[in-house]
């Protein structure tokens, strides 16, 4: 038995930015499946973003205040500030869309983003894990397959860098294609250390 209470309200917060990271996903998603993009998508998404900035300071805030914490402090500082970086890296490329003007996505770019979101699946899956821990075996396999979806969105990438190189006649049009699929690898970059923060919590705790 624990001679202290375990302070809860962390994985409270922890799952309420999962959500946030999750609500974000999809609507980049649906504009670029859709192709018909607006400033009002766009701008959604940032509110969001800055929802997600709200439950990353309240952790910040909890975890000054809070004698015991549930996790080592320095590992929920990188777990909250990581998970935030996703919503970030989402927005940014989701604003460069309406910035930018940008023809319709291409195939590939449609492609990118289902991956950010099948890691940013498993980034919930992993999140909702920790409040517990009882099935760690399946929150490492989670973070294993975030690992593959990250290799996946760099072949991606490469493909849709040399295509545009190769084949993107107006040179305005390739840099403005080029710095969004980078924003949206960066995103699913992230979701990668996020999954290795995971990891190291659960084979420290479990």
């Amino acid at each position: 038995m624990r001679l202290l209470p375990r302070e809860e309200k962390f994985f409270d917060l922890f799952e309420q930015l999962a959500e946030k990271i999750e609500v974000g996903g999809k609507l980049f998603l649906e504009m670029v499946e859709i192709g018909a993009y607006s400033e009002a998508q766009a701008a959604r998404i940032k509110e969001i973003e800055h929802e997600a900035d709200i439950i990353t300071h309240q952790t910040y805030g909890k975890m000054h205040t809070t004698f015991l914490t549930p996790l080592d402090r320095e590992d929920i500082c990188a777990l909250v500030n990581k998970m935030d970086s996703i919503l970030d890296m989402t927005e940014a490329a989701a604003a460069r869309m309406i910035l930018y003007r940008v023809k319709e996505p291409s195939r590939t770019i449609i492609d990118q983003v289902r991956i950010l979101n099948e890691a940013i699946g498993k980034i919930k899956v992993i999140i909702h894990g920790l409040r517990d821990m009882k099935n760690s075996s399946q929150i490492l396999q989670a973070c294993v397959e975030i690992n593959t979806l990250e290799n996946a969105g760099d072949v991606v990438l490469r493909t849709t860098i040399a295509n545009l190189f190769g084949n993107e006649p107006d040179v305005r049009e390739l840099i403005k294609w080029k710095e969004i699929h980078e924003r949206i690898e960066e995103a699913i970059d992230v979701c990668e250390d996020v999954s290795n923060i995971v990891e190291g919590i659960v084979l420290k705790n479990g």
